[in-house]
């Protein structure tokens, strides 16, 4: 029954399911109800003494109850409330069917809301400020209302990921990008974001690109392309205008190039890729098998030893302060051809074990000259996990626990990847930490000791993880670094020179500039777990206490991600830090799977109990992947210093309906 209760009836109900909050986004919806009112009518039981108990609706009753305390509403304001009847269970189950039933937006839904906003009249920054977004979420999110009204409705319908339409929005023609995606529809290949971003972008494509090249100029002809010259082109400047053709063409001569290459090294399968590397999207599900370089002949040892030993006699010729101009000259020459042969000896390709061929396949991909490449890589379609000697994990005591619950390598790589992002996120989003720590890597290089550990690659490439294509389904770190990466000015990319590209960048905003240089910093992060060992460190865990990083905020343990791969003791012994012998005697008998299914109820928060074994749950995190603690870092006091927010949920949609 609906029914308006004076707000100082209602009470904070200890049976509500929500237990976190963010205080950001509670000072939002503070705002939000003292500008346009309470848009949703809170749940509510009859309690004692002519009270109500709010069961759903928390947050909203103490941003009302703060509204009516700094006088912005009256004591005895009237509040629109559900009032409902039944058992107590019955009552929470309301409370998180309540807070379940709430679906994410659609990115599309999101965009129009958006641009429905801000043409009433509100710019980005009101949007902005009004959601607890960043401007450029919100710009990136225009940018996707901008798109082709076909790429637009793919992307509502589900029928493209947010990715691709982002590959569509890579050039602001939208008859391109209708263009290219009517074309894609008759694809019989795998369509990724990388084959939609080379379309847009190329309208036409030159005769010496790798794909022209694979092809051949004759084949292109003869099924139907045609090609544009100018008064001075030549086979490699001339325009080939059938990109959709070429690209066809293209696929098809890789897939024959890659079943020859699978029975030429004797491999269960050979993929084939127009790229010219192995993106994150082929090798998603696949296990990378383990391999060896191929180990030196004697005679390759003996050749190295004699190269290593010229290196010497020529390097002692510059260091002589008395060589002349001449020699000095010859010298460097010299270097430069044993440097390339050494390298050439130590470069060898890893070889695969003959036991290991009958399910491993590899990836070929297209060089820049056109020419099929099988990269020596292999995967298996079935998920490997090795145990080369484990990380000990470090507990709160500060002592490691037995072998017999080590972790495999394979989980410690993982939660290293996913701790790595969430430590990336939060650095992508202090623009003024990032730079100094940017600046101190590269000035501290200059005396680095080789045998310390790298906290980052910082030389602006992008730091690969120890598991080749692994990527966090649904994890919030995970994603908003997409998102984060996404929204990034790139209007200067086009630039037709790296001079007027600069010039370009020069000439952003300071905002825009700020954006990224987090974004590069923070993508060059090593993984890390907060243990002994080679995944351990020690500036990650500075960085994180400067931070503040609270890692259960942004990942959850669940039985895909953590219990599934873990000793039964490891997660028995994480349902005593959260509810003691008792929890632990409930679920002791259980079978591991069943514990796992189990374990991820409770410690997502679903899961009726104890309000202090409830907030003990949605706290915990297995020690390697928390930071380290503000008490064992200084604190340093900085200017300017911009804070995560969380992105806005149900109230966009009521503020653009």
């Amino acid at each position: 029954m609906i029914q308006s209760i004076p707000l100082k009836k209602l009470a904070a109900s200890p049976r509500n399911v929500r237990k976190s909050s963010d205080v950001l986004a509670d000072l939002q919806l503070r705002a939000d109800i003292a500008a346009r009112g309470l848009l949703q009518n809170l749940v509510v039981r009859r309690g004692k003494r002519g009270k109500f108990e709010v069961e759903a609706g928390g947050r909203r009753l103490a941003a009302l109850q703060a509204l009516a305390e700094e006088g912005t509403l009256p004591q005895n304001h009237e509040v629109t409330c559900l009032v409902i009847e039944g058992e107590e269970s019955e009552v929470r189950e309301a409370s998180l069917a309540e807070n379940f039933q709430r679906l994410a937006m659609n990115p599309a839904d999101e965009a129009q809301a958006f641009a429905s906003i801000i043409e009433a009249g509100a710019t980005t920054e009101d949007v902005a400020r009004r959601f607890g977004l960043t401007v450029r979420f919100v710009e990136g999110r225009l940018r996707l209302a901008s798109l082709a009204p076909c790429v637009f409705e793919a992307l509502a319908e589900g029928t493209i990921t947010l990715d691709m339409a982002k590959a569509y929005g890579a050039i602001s023609d939208v008859e391109r990008q209708a263009h290219v995606y009517a074309e894609l529809q008759d694809a019989w290949y795998q369509i990724t974001p990388d084959t939609i971003r080379r379309m847009v972008l190329d309208a036409t494509v030159r005769g010496s690109d790798p794909r022209a090249v694979l092809v051949g100029r004759d084949a292109y002809l003869a099924a139907g392309g045609r090609i544009e010259r100018e008064l001075f082109d030549d086979d490699a400047s001339e325009s080939w205008i059938d990109v959709a053709l070429l690209e066809d063409l293209a696929h098809k001569a890789m897939e024959e190039a890659a079943e020859k290459t699978a029975l030429e090294y004797g491999l269960a399968w050979v993929r084939p890729t127009l790229g010219n590397y192995v993106s994150h999207d082929l090798v998603e599900g696949l296990g990378r098998l383990p391999c060896e370089p191929a180990p030196m002949t004697e005679q390759e040892v003996q050749e190295l030893g004699e190269l290593e030993a010229d290196y010497d006699r020529v390097a002692a010729v510059l260091e002589d302060e008395d060589s002349d101009e001449d020699e000095v000259a010859k010298a460097e020459q010299e270097l430069v051809v044993i440097d390339r042969a050494m390298r050439a000896l130590n470069d060898r390709p890893p070889v695969l074990a003959d036991e290991l061929k009958s399910e491993a396949g590899a990836f070929l991909v297209l060089s820049r000259n056109g020419e099929p490449t099988l990269v020596p890589q292999f995967y298996t379609e079935t998920e490997v996990i090795t145990d080369e000697g484990p990380i000990e994990a470090v507990e709160d005591s500060g002592t490691a626990k037995p072998k017999g619950s080590s972790l495999s390598q394979r989980l410690l790589d993982e939660l290293a990847m996913q701790r790595r992002d969430i430590l990336a996120i939060h650095l992508a989003n202090d623009p003024a930490l990032a730079l100094d720590f940017m600046v101190f890597t590269l000035a501290d290089a200059d005396a680095h000791d080789w045998r310390a550990k790298k906290a980052s690659t910082l030389v602006g490439s992008v730091a690969s993880g120890p598991v080749t294509g692994f990527e966090a389904k649904d994890a919030p770190a995970s994603a908003a670094l997409a998102e984060f990466a996404g929204a990034l000015d790139e209007s200067w990319r086009a630039g037709t020179s790296d001079v007027e590209r600069f010039a370009r960048f020069r000439a952003l905003s300071d905002e825009a500039r700020s954006a990224w240089l987090g974004h590069v910093v923070s993508r060059t992060l090593i993984a890390s777990l907060a243990c002994e060992g080679e995944r351990s460190v020690p500036l990650h865990e500075a960085l994180g206490s400067l931070l503040e990083i609270e890692t259960a905020h942004w990942w959850r343990p669940t039985a895909a991600n953590y219990f599934d791969r873990v000793a039964k003791t490891r997660t028995l012994e994480a349902l005593d830090a959260a509810g003691g012998p008792e929890l632990v005697s409930r679920y002791a008998a259980s079978k591991k799977a069943e514990l796992a299914s189990a374990a991820e109820r409770i410690f997502s928060g679903n899961f009726i109990g104890e309000p202090e074994v409830q907030e003990r749950a949605q706290a915990w995190v297995p020690p390697i992947m928390r930071f380290a603690g503000a008490e064992q870092v200084a604190p340093v006091a900085a200017e300017g210093d911009d804070r995560v927010s969380d992105d806005a949920t149900d109230e966009i949609a009521e503020q653009a309906a």
